[in-house]
């Protein structure tokens, strides 16, 4: 177990050059953010934790310019990079310092593996090491600085426990042979987007949209474009502004006074004064607004579906057998994939499938069979 604490964030680049070089002479070490997503209009990762063996780093960027001495820590090859639910933190460190990753380990991506039910970070140590693990300060606003002792506390506590769990996991997926499945899970979610919406705009991500005609679409374009606003001067998130539900609610009824908005969900009389006239306003801009079509999703092709359907239940019966989920059996951005090239064979099914090679030798011939059994029914 790491020996000793550090308290205090390095923000200094002098701090973050010596921790970069004690860092690069380790073989393993464990990592996790911290990120504001609940407190600011636009989310910034605000505090980085690293263990060693040895001992725990926290690391502040929003007091730095430049944290680009880490990018050759995460990108070396011969250094395992420990996370627990790597792909959220990996995001946000593409999306707001442009690194690479490389030789990634992900303690919950083992313990799916492995089969573990309860996967998330407190339950995994409560029953490796009977550790319980104080988790109410996860929605915490990381953002503020200076941060009280009791969340950097809280902050290390995420990183200082994760390379002997590593290690517990690690002894579990060779005992179960299934070290190189898990190899594979490392290295896709290292190469995860880090901006996995594609630019969508934020109005077609409300749910509900494809419900409304084209004018209500143009008048919620409207009230998402006023929002937006108001929360990029409070620099506040979105949903601090005003709900989704509450704009949807608006778009669908087309208000035309005061009172009419009153009566719709989600507006108190706070959010009548602050913003009734303004709505209104969006409102009758909208109702003016050329009338648009939100983007719809086309509907697949019947043998599509059934390839899809044939997949997912092959899938079902190898994870019941392995009693793990089905998605590790295989995971659904490749189940699609096949499903749209329809591999007749194993060499093309090899194409679909090059980035997990593994899978690819344990269960090429039954998919290529279950693929085969839809095409002559079709």
């Amino acid at each position: 177990m790491p020996a000793s604490l550090t308290h205090a964030p390095i923000t200094k680049l002098r701090g973050l050059k010596e921790l970069a070089h004690i860092l690069a002479s380790e073989p393993i070490i464990a990592v996790d953010t911290e990120s504001n997503s609940l407190f600011a209009y636009k989310e910034r990762v605000c505090l980085i934790q690293f263990s060693t063996r040895a001992a725990d780093y926290l690391v502040d960027p929003l007091a730095m310019a430049d944290v680009s001495a880490l990018g050759a820590i995460f990108a070396d090859p011969a250094i395992i990079k420990t996370f627990h639910a790597a792909e959220y933190d990996l995001i946000c460190m593409k999306r707001d310092f442009g690194f690479s990753f490389n030789n990634l380990y992900d303690t919950m991506i083992a313990a799916r593996i492995v089969g573990r039910k309860e996967v998330g970070l407190g339950s995994l140590l409560e029953e490796e090491f009977g550790i319980k693990v104080d988790k109410r300060h996860q929605r915490a606003n990381w953002g503020q600085r200076p941060l009280p002792d009791y969340l950097l506390e809280y902050a290390q506590q995420d990183t200082h426990h994760l390379i002997p769990l590593k290690e517990r996991l690690e002894e579990q997926l060779l005992e179960k042979g299934l070290r190189a499945l898990a190899d594979e899970d490392f290295r896709r979610v290292a190469e995860v987007e880090a901006s996995p919406e594609n630019g969508k705009p934020a109005c077609w991500r409300v749910n509900g949209v494809h419900l409304l005609s084209p004018q209500q679409a143009a008048v919620l374009q409207e009230l998402c474009k006023y929002r937006d606003e108001v929360a990029r001067s409070l620099n506040r998130p979105l949903f601090k502004v005003m709900g989704d539900e509450t704009l949807m609610a608006i778009a669908s009824a087309l208000p035309a006074s005061t009172e009419e908005l009153k009566a719709l969900p989600g507006m108190t009389n706070h959010q009548l004064g602050r913003h009734g006239k303004a709505l209104l306003q969006a409102v009758g801009k909208g109702l003016k607004a050329t009338p648009v079509h939100p983007p719809r999703s086309i509907r697949p092709d019947e043998r599509y579906l059934a390839r899809m359907e044939a997949l997912k239940q092959w899938r079902k019966e190898k994870a019941r057998q392995l009693k793990v989920e089905s998605d590790i059996i295989l995971p659904r951005d490749l189940m699609h994939e096949l499903a749209a090239q329809n591999p007749r064979d194993e060499k093309a099914l090899g194409e679909c499938l090059a980035g997990v090679p593994w899978r690819r030798e344990q269960y090429g011939g039954e998919i290529v069979k279950t693929l085969a059994r839809v095409n002559v029914k079709r």
